[in-house]
Formats: C-alpha cells, sequence, structure tokens
C-alpha cells in the first residue's frame, strides 16, 4: 500500500471523530465521555467551523465534534485538520459513502509544504482502514500532495530538467516508457512552437512523452502545459502579476497527478502523457511580437503578445497527441487569467464540444465534491483569431472573452473525436487555515470522470 503522512491503514488508539452539519446535530446525541454535553455547554450546533474537543484526565485528546454547516463544502473538513495537533483520529459517524470526499479533504487541510523549512511537518492522521477503498484514498492524497509540492517549487528548482525527472520518476514506477524532445531536436522532430517559446530559456525546452498500459485497451492522452516560470517574455509582466508564475507548469502537474492515478489504480486503458516544458524568458534569441510561428499542424501563428505561450506549446503536443488517434484527449492548462475573472478561484472551467462528455464531468465534479463549470466554445469568436498576415493570431485583441478565445485557438490543434480542455488556476488563497499556495482545480471532477468511464 503507498504511504501518505496524513492517511493511515489503521491505528490501535485513534482518537473519535464526530461530524455534524446544522441539521444533523442534535445536542442529546448519544456520545462518550461526555463529549455531547460538552458540545452543548460551548455552543456547539453543527456550524461550519465549530470545534469542540473533549480531553482525558492526562489532558490527551479523547474525542472531537466538527461542524460542517450546510454540508455543501466538500472540503470543509480540511479546516479541522488544519488545526488538529499530532496524532491518530478516525471518523465514527461517517459512513463508508462519505468517507472519500471527508478523507481527502483531511488530506487537503493537513497538507504542509515544508520542503525549504527547518523543521518538517508531523500532520495528524486519518485513519482509512486497508482494504481497496482505503488504498485508493491514500493512493488520491498522494497524487494530489505531489501535485501541489510541483506547482509549491520555485522555478529554480522546478525547471524543465526537474519536471522531466518527475516524469522519468512516475515512469521507472509504473513500468511505463518514456521518449523525451529537447532543445533543437524540437526542430528536426516538428516541434515548431515548443522551441519558439522556450528556445530563450537557461534550460531547453523540450516535451515528454509517457506511454503506460496495453494497446488493445482505449487510449487516454492527456496534456499539460508545463510552463516552468512565465515572465511574459518580451511583453513582460509586471511584477505583481509575475510573482505567481512559479505555478505556471499547474498544468503539467495536473496532468501528472492524473496520469499517476490511471496508472496507480492499473485502470484498462493505454495511458499517453504529453507535457511540453519551457521557461518562458528573455534572451537575445527570444520570440518576438509580430513573428509568424510554424506549428505541428501546419497552421502558421501570428505573435500578438508573447505573453499568450502556454496556447502555442499546448498546440504542438494537442496535435501529437492527435497523430495516435485517442479515444478522450484531456489536457490541464493555468491557461488566462480571464478563467479567474470569469468563475473566481475555485471553479475549474472546461470546454468541450462532447455533450456526453460534459454530462460526464458534471456527474463526476458532483461525486467527487470538486467543482467544474462547463464554458462554451462559442464557434464566432473565432473571428476574434483571424491574423491578416497567418492562419491564427495567437492572442485575441481587446481583452473579450479571453478564456473562450484561448480555447478556441487549442481547438485548431485538435483532431479527436473527444477531447476536453480546463482551464486550471492550479492555486489557492489562504482558505481552511492554510496559506496561499499550489492546490489542484478539477483533478478530482477529472478522476472521477475517468473511472466512471473506463473502471
Amino acid at each position: 500500500m503507498p504511504e501518505h503522512s496524513a492517511l493511515i491503514s489503521t491505528s490501535d488508539g485513534a482518537v473519535p471523530v464526530y461530524l455534524f452539519t446544522a441539521e444533523t446535530w442534535d445536542a442529546s446525541t448519544e456520545l462518550p465521555a461526555g463529549l455531547g454535553a460538552l458540545g452543548k455547554a460551548h455552543g456547539f450546533e453543527g456550524k461550519s467551523g465549530q470545534m469542540v474537543m473533549g480531553a482525558t484526565e492526562q489532558g490527551e485528546v479523547s474525542g472531537v465534534l466538527f461542524g460542517l454547516g450546510e454540508g455543501k463544502d466538500a472540503l470543509g473538513v480540511a479546516a479541522l485538520s488544519a488545526k488538529l495537533k499530532a496524532g491518530d483520529y478516525q471518523f465514527a459517524n461517517v459512513e463508508t459513502g462519505d468517507l472519500s470526499i471527508h478523507a481527502i479533504a483531511w488530506a487537503d487541510g493537513a497538507y504542509r509544504f515544508d520542503k525549504y523549512l527547518k523543521t518538517p511537518a508531523t500532520p495528524p492522521r486519518l485513519v482509512v482502514g486497508g482494504d481497496e477503498i482505503g488504498e485508493s484514498l491514500i493512493r488520491e492524497a498522494v497524487a494530489i500532495d505531489r501535485l501541489r509540492d510541483l506547482v509549491n517549487t520555485p522555478a529554480e528548482d522546478m525547471g524543465p530538467p526537474e519536471i522531466q525527472r518527475t516524469i522519468s520518476d512516475l515512469a521507472e514506477r509504473y513500468g511505463a516508457t518514456l521518449e523525451t524532445v529537447i532543445g533543437d531536436a524540437l526542430l528536426d522532430q516538428n516541434y515548431p512552437m515548443v522551441h519558439a517559446v522556450g528556445r530563450a530559456g537557461p534550460e531547453a525546452p523540450r516535451i515528454m512523452e509517457l506511454s503506460w498500459g496495453k494497446p488493445s485497451h482505449p487510449q487516454i492522452a492527456i496534456v499539460g502545459k508545463g510552463g516552468a516560470i512565465d515572465t511574459g517574455g518580451l511583453n513582460l509582466k509586471t511584477g505583481n502579476y509575475m510573482r505567481l508564475m512559479k505555478k505556471d507548469m499547474g498544468g503539467a502537474a495536473h496532468a501528472i497527478a492524473l496520469a499517476e492515478l490511471v496508472m496507480g489504480a492499473n485502470l484498462p486503458v493505454h495511458l499517453k502523457l504529453y507535457v511540453p516544458a519551457v521557461e518562458n524568458a528573455i534572451a537575445a534569441d527570444a520570440f518576438r511580437p509580430g513573428d509568424v510561428l510554424s506549428s505541428r499542424k501546419g497552421l502558421s501563428v501570428e505573435i500578438d503578445n508573447t505573453d499568450a505561450e502556454g496556447r502555442l506549446i499546448l498546440g504542438d503536443a494537442l496535435t501529437r497527441a492527435c497523430e495516435e488517434e485517442p479515444d478522450l484527449i484531456i489536457d490541464f492548462a493555468t491557461l488566462t487569467g480571464a478563467a479567474r475573472v470569469a468563475l473566481g478561484p475555485d471553479l475549474a472551467p472546461y470546454y468541450t464540444d462532447d455533450e456526453t462528455l460534459a454530462s460526464d464531468i458534471a456527474l463526476g465534479a458532483q461525486a467527487s465534491g470538486d467543482p467544474a463549470w462547463r464554458m462554451p466554445l462559442w464557434a464566432p469568436y473565432k473571428s476574434m483569431l483571424k491574423s491578416p498576415i497567418a492562419d491564427l493570431v495567437n492572442s485575441a485583441s481587446g481583452g473579450m472573452a479571453g478564456s473562450i478565445t484561448a480555447a478556441i485557438f487549442l481547438k485548431q490543434f485538435v483532431d479527436a473525436t473527444s477531447w476536453v480542455h480546463l482551464d486550471v488556476w492550479a492555486w489557492r488563497e489562504g482558505k481552511y487555515g492554510r496559506p496561499a499556495g499550489g492546490a489542484a482545480c478539477g483533478l478530482r471532477a477529472m478522476w472521477a470522470t475517468g473511472k466512471a468511464r473506463y473502471a
């Protein structure tokens, strides 16, 4: 069984944790060691974030009451595990069907990025059982933590070579194969836009292609944008916009995490993972506004703004993915600030023309408690991407419908039966008692969708 710092299979001395919504709490509920009376004395009503702890005569925690409010926040328990001291705990009144959501929420709140801290974290641990459900929960938490670690790591330690190393380690662990094209070889093997965007960086641009599973199974292609750092290029970002751009490889982090979940669960699919990794930097050979780039698809692209670079490297990667004629293509990218303007920090927008897939994702989002919202691939907006001298321009002028036009740009490089694009933030401001940092956005929704479709 895989190991996770905050989820364990069994414990002899786990403290019972009781979860109540405002509707299910009843002060007369029979609870051990007078915990119910203690809750009543403290005015516990099951409100969101309310916590009451019972104690032994020795001062050890004997039981915990925690409120979920209306019970609509799937990550509500994160506010509990974020506060508890180290120790082993176990849900005492959670049905098996609800364990998955609450356990992942627990792992979310217990997460600490301590790579650069003198003292390592000692999070509280939740007992999830040693059966298949417990094992799957631990695998999911491990993948999410890896995603968050990748996003939180500064670009000095998470450049294209480190992204490659992460994928290489994953391939070795699960018996997958990995092919990597680096530097000027990108031109020889027809990835011109990946090369153009990354050629000014201190580390050579590259594209990784991982293959796993039986070719006789349905093929899933997962594509992730690996912008190790995005300065904006010659259209330089100002400091406040550049500050978080270590997270511009968040799409790659999501793609890697989803691939890990697929392989860890031994899902009966033929998996292909494609990650183009670049630094959008400034140097004498940086690509320029007004340049016209060729692409693997054969389309020419006029550069309106060098800060709209993620869609360029994804264009080549999506073209490559389509050449294998997959059953499904999923791409993740920290592509536009416009997506945050449209839907805010919590909702992951997704774009697809496949009505069945769209419905499946909506069900997956509901089942996992991971919110996602379908956005329109509004065909008339393709006119915003017209160029007078090339097939496409990489950024629509005027600033309107920015997330939609970015998705429409990507669509020009897709020839597949079924494709979905997720424009994720890969970040969270301080919430559940934790500081700001990398976060999974839409990952669990897509994993639930994949399991329902192929398991």
